[in-house]
């Protein structure tokens, strides 16, 4: 136990910083505790907020007297209901508990002040300074725009990020029966609604809105016309009842110091500095489309309590909280970012059908995924499979989604399991893929002289074996000053030629997987090392010659190249038609084009590796002027009934690199030149790079890219797990998923991955002698049948589907949502004035 802490002040009695008093307080009696508010005690602020199962395992294990508190006041529920096109899609199984945020603090008062902690209402705190001189331990729970983290911002290094969607946070006294997100498209642009029961006569209405939409809107207030501090813009709550009011069924919308804001994510390179400490949205916030900012602070006050516990000193302790919540708060940051983005873009999404919409929003942040859903809905999983079957087949869907029906969702298409979304087939070009996972480019690095090596043809043996839709072989140089390094293999000669037909013959006697084989020149980033364990790879001291756009070089200290003349760059155009003629001849069925990566042509797209002032260079159109002339000369020597993959580079994580409205241009010039599908990637552009590495983390650029353009993508990117690959397929992110290095650990991962989910059908075909290994074998303990232990049968399990339906807790789901229009126009409902103004604005839980 930290001994030396006995005088501990607390900046703020919100609720995270009440329930470290109350914590910090049970654990050694003996402390004086003491916390500042400026608030009076009995001021409300706030509407509801949100706990998950995890939460509340902790705080009943923490404090039992506090969960049994809060447990009486819960409102509990386990649907969540996505209105969009005029019906309800629900999925269930997901359990929720709520309850008014005042009530929260109240209950956490009372505790503090059972406990003996001295609150001082209605009297700011004195300077953070004189506090970390006269105390122990200062925790800062002073909010979003905490004065401690600005008093000592050289230490804390804050990074405040303001997003870009407008929000109001609101009440209402219609009491939804689950979480409940409700999209409508207007002539002005999308409003979604965030919205939650937290009692039993109120939910949570938030109501969000892009920038551009909210000014077309008409939101935007005149200057000098701004609601004063506690006031609420009361013409933006009434409007926003007459666009919604077929959700509010002749329910009120109720502000609480209520206006527009941008939601702000705060990260802090550290959460303490000498004996004061950051708590809650004061040390990261995180966005409440996943969730509660307080139950982030309720976790932090725990967790800082416990350190407080087990430390012998405050600097022990402060370390050791931070280590525990910094990687915690990380991940949720992530997800919130995530879902945050999907938001800030969901007109993205407006045009998909209402099933394929309702899972992309549920999987938006990536931490709830197919097999997650499954697990907790499978009658929902299984609605939406079937929708994608039918888009992709073509047939007309069960029920005719052009309907206004307005009942939830919950039976599976005649009951039956659906085939995952990674074995669907998929046509590219005029070749038909028996599934939608694709092998990308893998080099090896073992060629000689530019011939693939024993290792090239049993690397792509063993992966064409794996049962993957479609497999690349590494990528393969058009020219010997085009190699990234002297072990990569090329296709510039005869004998490369000949070596790579004996590979693809080998290959095709094996089976009859669609083989690809990608083409680069790799510009700057030629004459490198072989690259290590870390897939860096350093220019050679002793290299030949590079050219590039402009003469810069990949590392600071490397040997700059040249810059490209027209004439070479006509020869590499040249290089890369006689490798497609080749690669064609070797029979490979389709061609892969490296437009990324800072490869040349890359290089030439990205304005951070463009200097040039010629034809090649300046803006967009000049800067894609290489690769369409590479891609055209391709198209000519490439049969037409092959397909064409192209690789880029959708964003540099630079700043000044290619904008995402570049990224989509790119897209669709080269679509337009002949592109079959893109292979959207992103970065090694420059070596400066910041990337935000994580599951998943390109997939939303082949979202973009996909969505704008309507051309086929191929998602990459941290995928290697089979429930991510069919998450970002059902939600129509992509149409293909590369997975990568997971092939490395598991060349069969995609027969592996048909076994897991217990699919043998023709989008996993196993090879004839491997076929008696295509069950998952059992584990230890799989011939142990258990005995019969009970003497009474168990309690049945809990049902998939909950509504919060107050003082009829066993009533069944309603037969049928109630109904209402499409909203296009504003309605005006019956005038209500606005109660419970309060006097400052609430935070963002």
């Amino acid at each position: 136990m930290s001994a030396g802490v006995r005088r501990i002040a607390v900046i703020g009695a919100g609720p995270g910083g009440l329930y470290f008093a109350a914590l910090a307080k049970r654990s050694a009696p003996h402390r004086e505790i003491t916390v500042w508010e400026r608030d009076a005690r009995d001021d409300a602020f706030g509407f509801g907020v949100v706990f998950s199962d995890e939460t509340l395992d902790g705080i009943a294990q923490a404090d039992p007297q506090v969960f049994a508190a809060l447990s009486a006041e819960f409102a509990r529920w386990s649907d969540i209901d996505v209105r969009y096109a005029g019906r309800v899609r629900t999925c269930g199984g997901h359990g929720f508990a709520a309850l008014d945020r005042n009530r929260l603090r109240a209950i956490l008062q009372r505790r503090c002040a059972e406990l003996g902690v001295d609150v001082r209402y209605r009297t700011p705190a004195p300077a953070v300074e004189r506090l970390a001189a006269e105390y122990d331990l200062v925790v800062a729970a002073d909010g979003v725009r905490s004065a401690t983290r600005a008093a000592f911002a050289e230490t804390f290094r804050p990074e405040l990020d303001e997003r870009h969607c407008r929000y109001i946070w609101l009440a209402t006294d219609k009491v939804f029966e689950a979480f409940t997100f409700i999209v409508e498209q207007y002539d002005f642009g999308t409003l979604q609604v965030h919205a939650y029961p937290y009692s039993d006569r109120r939910s949570t209405f938030i109501v969000e809105i892009a920038e551009e939409a909210w000014r077309k809107a008409g939101f935007e207030v005149p200057a000098g016309r701004e609601p004063g501090r506690g006031e609420s813009d009361l013409a933006s709550v009434r409007r926003c009842e007459r666009l919604l009011a077929g959700h509010l069924d002749g329910h009120r919308l109720i502000p609480s110091a209520s206006r527009w804001i941008r939601f702000t994510t705060v990260r802090n390179a550290t959460w303490h500095h000498r004996n004061v400490v950051l708590l809650g949205d004061a040390a990261h916030t995180a966005h409440f489309s996943i969730g509660s900012g307080t139950k982030l602070a309720l976790e932090d006050a725990l967790a800082l309590a416990a350190a407080l516990h087990e430390q012998p000193d405050p600097a022990r302790t402060l370390a050791a909280y931070e280590a525990e919540r910094r990687p915690v708060v990380a991940s949720a940051q992530r997800a919130a970012q995530a879902s945050l983005e999907w938001f800030e873009t969901v007109e993205r999404h407006t045009g998909q059908g209402p099933e394929q919409f309702a899972f992309n929003l549920l999987t938006r942040s990536r931490r709830v995924t197919y097999g997650n859903l499954r697990a907790r809905d499978a009658a929902f999983v299984d609605s939406v499979d079937a929708a994608f079957d039918h888009a992709a087949t073509g047939d007309a869907p069960a029920d005719d989604t052009t309907a206004d029906d307005t009942t939830p969702d919950r039976t599976a298409p005649d009951g039956a399991r659906s085939v995952p979304p990674m074995f669907r087939p998929l046509r590219l070009g005029r070749l038909r893929l028996r599934n939608r996972i694709v092998v990308p480019p893998l080099a090896t690095f073992t060629a000689v002289d530019g011939l693939p090596s024993g290792f090239d043809r049993a690397q792509l043996a063993a992966q064409a074996l794996g049962g993957a839709g479609l497999v690349f072989t590494g990528m393969t140089a058009v020219s010997a000053r085009g190699r990234a390094t002297e072990r990569c293999p090329g296709l510039w000669s005869h004998a490369q030629e000949e070596a790579w037909r004996s590979v693809v013959r080998a290959v095709r006697e094996l089976g009859d997987t669609p083989l690809g084989i990608q083409l680069t020149h790799a510009g700057r980033r030629a004459a490198s090392t072989v690259p290590g364990a870390d897939g860096i790879g350093h220019p050679l001291t002793d290299g030949w010659p590079t050219l590039a756009a402009s003469p810069l070089p990949w590392e600071a200290a490397g040997p700059p190249p040249r810059e490209a003349s027209a004439a070479e760059l006509a020869g590499v155009v040249a290089d890369f038609a006689a490798a497609a003629a080749r690669a064609d001849r070797a029979g490979f069925d389709v061609l892969g084009l490296q437009f990324g990566h800072g490869h040349l042509v890359s290089g030439f797209l990205s304005p951070l590796t463009n200097r040039r002032t010629d034809e090649y260079g300046g803006p967009l159109e000049h800067r894609l002027r290489l690769a369409l002339e590479v891609l055209a000369a391709v198209r000519a020597a490439w049969p037409a009934g092959k397909p064409v993959v192209v690789r880029i580079s959708a964003a540099d994580w630079a700043p000044g690199g290619t904008t995402e409205a570049e990224a989509v241009a790119i897209g669709r010039a080269l679509a337009d030149a002949g592109a079959d599908a893109l292979d959207v990637s992103t970065g090694e552009v420059v070596a400066h790079q910041q990337v935000p590495y994580g599951r998943g983390y390109q997939v939303p650029f082949a979202d973009l890219i996909r969505h704008a353009t309507e051309v086929p993508t191929i998602a990459v990117g941290a995928i290697s797990g089979h429930d991510d690959a069919n998450s970002v397929l059902l939600a129509g992110r992509a149409d293909l998923v590369a997975v990568g290095r997971a092939q490395l650990y598991d060349p069969l991962w995609t027969l592996h991955a048909a076994a897991e989910q217990g699919y043998t059908g023709p989008g996993a075909r196993w090879p004839q002698p491997w076929q008696a290994g295509s069950r998952r074998p059992p584990g230890p303990g799989a011939d142990r049948v258990a005995p019969r232990l009970r003497l009474l049968p168990e309690t049945a399990a809990a049902p998939v589907h909950r509504r919060w339906l107050p003082g009829r807790p066993d009533a069944p789901p309603p037969e049928r949502a109630p109904d209402r229009p499409e909203h296009r126009t504003e309605r005006e409902p019956a005038e209500r004035e606005p109660t419970e103004r309060q006097p400052t604005e609430p935070a963002p839980n």
